[in-house]
């Protein structure tokens, strides 16, 4: 059923508690950078997430956990300038949140402060309970992570679908509601059972956007470079890729080759 979509001018965190209210699903994407984000922006995406996938998709890591504090705030920075409706949230890395409450209050302050972003985004529930108090305690927005959390990617050993048994599947539900409680605006959910996920969003009052969750969540997210198709390695069930620039851009530069070697380019008009 189609819902009536309220005009946002800029999207909040109290925009996104609305949607939910008011049954509209929220949109949410990646980007890295600033030309990314504004084509991002401009085509009305309501969340811009600055992901750790910048480990993988930008820098060419196998996971998520070399990209570091410094290289988070650079990516988000470029993506801040480029926006004018969309929240910005940006991840806290690995390294960065999960030993002490105060180092990840010193983490959230220096990417709120030196990237312009909106909110920020951690992996985990009752473990890290305390740093996300601090933070939310500063200010801070705070978007909560669980299921699959990359981030732990060594110690789950795989990257298969979380809380298929009943007693993780009981902690999930636990930890969604204690981040509701204790202040996060939002949740995201990677790659667990639909049925698991839409009776989480059904228990809390906060937005829960989905990732190989299903479709009975308040909204959705997927990595900008596999929903575009700039990457084709990776083809899990959830991905839909809307393009396939991989091989159009393949076939253009190739274009490009051919012609520069045949002095076709540029030829007299492209010329001064």
């Amino acid at each position: 059923m189609s819902v009536a979509k309220k005009d946002y001018k800029r999207i909040t965190t109290k925009s996104l508690i609305e949607m939910k209210a008011n049954g509209e699903k929220i949109s949410m994407l990646t980007a890295y950078d600033y030309t990314m984000a504004k084509i991002v922006d401009s085509a009305g995406v309501d969340v811009i997430l600055v992901g750790d996938s910048a480990s993988n998709v930008m820098a060419g890591h196998e996971t998520t956990l070399p990209i570091t504090l410094d290289q988070m705030i650079y990516h988000a920075s470029g993506v801040v300038r480029a926006i004018e409706r969309s929240l910005v949230v940006v991840d806290l890395p690995f390294g960065s949140y999960q030993s002490d409450p105060k180092e990840a209050l010193r983490s959230a302050i220096r990417i709120m402060k030196e990237s312009g972003g909106h909110a920020v985004k951690l992996e985990g529930g009752s473990e890290i309970k305390e740093s996300i108090k601090r933070i939310l305690n500063a200010g801070i927005p705070v978007m909560g992570h669980l299921g699959l959390t990359p981030q732990s990617i060594y110690k789950f050993g795989t990257y298969t679908v979380r809380a298929k048994e009943e007693e993780e599947a009981d902690k999930l539900i636990e930890d969604a509601k204690m981040l509701e409680r204790v202040g996060c605006f939002a949740l995201v959910l990677e790659k667990i059972p639909a049925k698991l996920a839409q009776k989480v969003a059904e228990s809390i009052s906060i937005p829960v956007i989905g990732i190989g969750a299903g479709s009975g969540v308040d909204g959705q997210v997927l990595v900008l470079h596999d929903m575009i198709g700039m990457t084709h390695e990776f083809s899990p069930r959830f991905l839909r890729r809307y393009m396939n620039l991989f091989e159009d851009m393949t076939a253009a530069i190739g274009q490009y080759v051919s012609d520069v070697k045949a002095v076709d380019f540029p030829n007299e008009n492209e010329q001064y």
